[in-house]
C-alpha cells in the first residue's frame, strides 16, 4: 500500500490535539491505545492511521520502524494474518518526531469486541476458540525459536478481526504498533517508549514499579489468556468470563494449572484500578500542560471509559 506522506505532514503541522474540531484536516478517531491515537483522515475512509508522538529524534523512529518491520515479519512467520499495512516518519517543526501506521481498514463491525455483542452463544464460541488458537502460534513458534528468538502479544478481542463471511474466513490480527520480542533474552524494544505518554512527576515509579511487569506479562502464554479472559468484563459482557476460561484450559498447557474464573477476576479489578488512575493522572498532565503552562500536550486521551 501507498502512504501519501504530503497529507500527514499537512494533517500533523496542522493538527490541534485537544481540539481536533479545530485542525486543518479533518480527522475521526477510530479508537484509542496507551500510547497512540488511531484516525480516519480526512474523507479516506479505506485506511487507519495510528498516530504515534513518541520519539526525541528522527533515528530513534528508524530504529522503531526496523523493529515493526521485523515484528510483523515474525508475526507472519508464526502463522498470524495481518492487515495490509505501511509506516511513515514525519518531522513536524519545534514538535516530537511522529510515527504513523497506516492499515488497511477493516469492518468496525467485525472486531472481536464488537461482534459478541451479536453473535449468539455458539458463534461466540467458535470466535473465542479461534482467537484462543490464534494465540497459541506464538508459543508454538516460540517452543520452536527459544533461546535464540521470542515474540509476545497483546491477545485482547479489540486486537482481533474476523471476517467470517468470506469463502475462506480470517482471523486479522492488528495490534502490532508494539513490536515485542527478544533476541537471545534480550528486548528489542526501548521500555521507556511505555512511559513516554505518562506524566514525568509519575514516570520514575511507573518505572519501579509497573514497568517490568507490563512488559512482561505479554510473554507469558497464561497471562495472555487471563487477559483476553479479564477483557470480558470491560466489554461488559461478564456472562462470557466462565465460557472463555473453560475454551483456554481445553488447552494442553492448563491440564496441571487451570485458569478459574476467581484468577481473572481478581485481574481485572486489580487491572480495572491500575489503567483508571493512569488515566486520571494523564488527564491532570493534559490540563496541566494545556492551562497552566500553556505548553502543546501531544496525546489525545479518550473521554469516558466504561470498564
Amino acid at each position: 500500500m501507498h502512504i501519501d506522506e504530503g497529507l500527514l505532514y499537512k494533517f500533523e503541522t496542522g493538527l490541534d490535539p485537544q481540539n481536533l474540531k479545530d485542525s486543518t484536516i479533518p480527522a475521526t478517531v477510530l479508537g484509542f491505545g496507551e500510547i497512540s491515537t488511531i484516525f480516519q483522515i480526512g474523507q479516506d475512509r479505506g485506511v487507519a492511521y495510528k498516530r504515534m508522538p513518541l520519539f526525541s529524534d528522527r533515528s530513534s523512529a528508524l530504529r522503531y520502524a526496523d523493529q515493526h518491520k521485523e515484528y510483523c515479519r515474525l508475526l507472519i512467520e508464526s502463522g498470524l494474518t495481518l492487515p495490509e499495512h505501511e509506516t511513515a516518519i514525519i518531522e513536524p517543526p519545534g514538535s516530537p518526531v511522529v510515527f504513523y501506521i497506516a492499515q488497511i481498514r477493516l469492518p468496525a463491525e467485525r472486531f472481536g469486541h464488537k461482534v459478541i455483542s451479536v453473535l449468539g452463544q455458539k458463534d461466540i464460541q467458535r470466535l473465542i476458540g479461534h482467537v484462543v488458537a490464534e494465540i497459541a502460534k506464538i508459543w508454538s513458534f516460540n517452543s520452536s525459536r527459544r533461546p535464540s528468538l521470542e515474540l509476545a502479544l497483546d491477545g485482547q478481542l479489540s486486537n482481533w478481526v474476523w471476517l467470517e463471511e468470506e469463502k475462506d474466513p480470517q482471523m486479522y490480527y492488528i495490534d502490532t504498533s508494539t513490536p515485542l520480542y527478544r533476541r537471545d533474552g534480550e528486548e528489542q524494544l526501548d521500555p521507556e517508549l511505555f512511559l513516554k505518554s505518562a506524566p514525568s512527576f509519575v514516570r520514575w515509579i511507573i518505572r519501579l514499579l509497573f514497568l517490568k511487569d507490563v512488559m512482561n506479562r505479554y510473554y507469558d502464554q497464561r497471562q495472555v489468556h487471563i487477559d483476553l479472559a479479564a477483557n470480558l468484563y470491560k466489554e461488559q459482557r461478564p456472562d462470557l468470563v466462565p465460557l472463555a476460561v473453560d475454551i483456554i484450559n481445553q488447552q494442553p498447557s492448563y491440564d496441571s494449572m487451570p485458569l478459574t474464573v476467581r484468577e481473572v477476576e481478581k485481574y481485572y479489578r486489580e487491572d480495572r484500578l491500575i489503567w483508571a488512575l493512569f488515566l486520571s493522572l494523564r488527564r491532570f498532565d493534559c490540563w496541566l500542560k494545556t492551562k497552566v503552562l500553556q505548553k502543546r500536550y501531544e496525546f489525545i486521551l479518550p473521554g469516558k471509559i466504561k470498564r
